[in-house]
């Protein structure tokens, strides 16, 4: 039977040989020391990139915006964001636990909020609730589709936040996606945040890691948050290897990703009973509903698993990533086999 074509996250990529090669051989020593020299290479090489001045290595995506809502903040401040952004709705409540802050949410569109939404939002603090400090964005944004925040919108609502004296926040997680997708710099996404990080182990297909920048006393303010949520990782030059490896050879194959997303959903779209929520993706997700092929969600998972295909989610709203381990010839397939079990051919 032909291996699973396995579209529920880019999280699932696994090391290229090249990239294997490079973590065999990378330089260690003890990076909590900060001696190890491939974890520093690393941090600088990402701190270039986003036009920040220093950057720190952490095992995740989750503890990079975890640090960086805890330096930003104090207990009994609110941070603002989209409702479905990560840090609000998949983190387990992580900036409520670990920060005592709370946090108001902004319902935007496909994940995206605009300067006036912000306003509103910032209009609804009195004299006795928390003090609004941050303002997170998440680039792209993964449950509005992998959409991207336009550069101009983007900045309207930093520069709203800085006017009205708070920090701001990007969760970076699939920012070289927005670039790819936009030919805009990283740097220039990044200038209109306090802080950023960037995923190494979803498009950039990585096995571990991601690293979170900012001004240099913002990241020595990092390092201490680090190592107390549990981040000292010692000899983690084998894994920032991998991270080097990624950001040299596989930010421009993103490309490929964006083109798959876009042939899967038309592929989706074109079976009765398929609604696409977003028949031209910008960038590598896609999201659909099968409510009116008939078929239950678990249902329909379990049928195509059976046959060879994988998708994410709950009910009839399914995700499918297109990442560094599916092929062109790969998204035919899908489509195939969901035609097929909407079609009920299958046993």
């Amino acid at each position: 039977m032909p291996a699973m074509i396995d579209l529920y996250s880019d999280t699932l990529t696994r090391p290229t040989p090249g990239m294997r090669r490079a973590m065999a051989e990378a330089a260690v020593g003890d990076e909590q020391k900060r001696e190890d020299p491939t974890t520093n290479r690393v941090q600088e090489m990402v701190a270039a990139m986003l036009d920040k001045e220093a950057a720190v290595f952490l095992p995740s995506g989750t503890m990079c915006n975890a640090v960086a809502v805890k330096v930003h903040t104090q207990p009994s401040d609110a941070i603002l964001c989209e409702r479905s952004s990560h840090v609000n709705r998949s983190e387990f409540g992580g900036a409520a636990m670990l920060s005592g802050v709370t946090t108001e949410p902004i319902d935007g569109h496909r994940g995206l909020f605009t300067p006036q939404q912000l306003e509103e939002a910032l209009a609804r603090f009195h004299s006795y609730g928390p003090v609004p400090k941050l303002v997170c964005v998440e680039q792209t944004h993964n449950f509005g589709g992998g959409s991207v925040w336009p550069i101009d919108q983007l900045r309207a609502v930093c520069d709203l936040a800085h006017r009205r004296e708070l920090l701001t926040h990007m969760d970076g997680a699939r920012l070289f996606n927005a670039c790819v997708a936009t030919g805009i710099p990283a740097r220039d996404f990044a200038a209109c945040v306090d802080s950023v990080w960037i995923d190494l182990s979803k498009g950039l297909g990585c096995p571990v890691g991601a690293v979170l920048a900012g001004t240099r006393d913002f990241i020595e303010r990092a390092w201490r948050f680090k190592h107390l949520f549990g981040g000292a990782m010692r000899q983690s030059g084998i894994l920032a290897a991998a991270g080097i490896y990624a950001l040299e050879h596989h930010i421009e194959r993103l490309r490929e990703d964006h083109e798959n997303a876009r042939l899967l959903a038309a592929g989706l779209a074109s079976i009765c009973g398929i609604r696409v929520e977003n028949p031209q993706p910008e960038t590598n997700i896609v999201f659909f509903d099968i409510c009116q092929t008939g078929l239950a969600g678990a249902e329909f998972q379990a049928r195509c698993e059976s046959a060879g295909v994988r998708f994410s989610g709950g009910g009839t709203r399914l995700r499918a990533v297109t990442h560094l381990d599916v092929s062109r010839a790969d998204i035919d397939r899908a489509a195939q086999i969901v035609r097929s079990v909407v079609a009920g051919q299958l046993d």
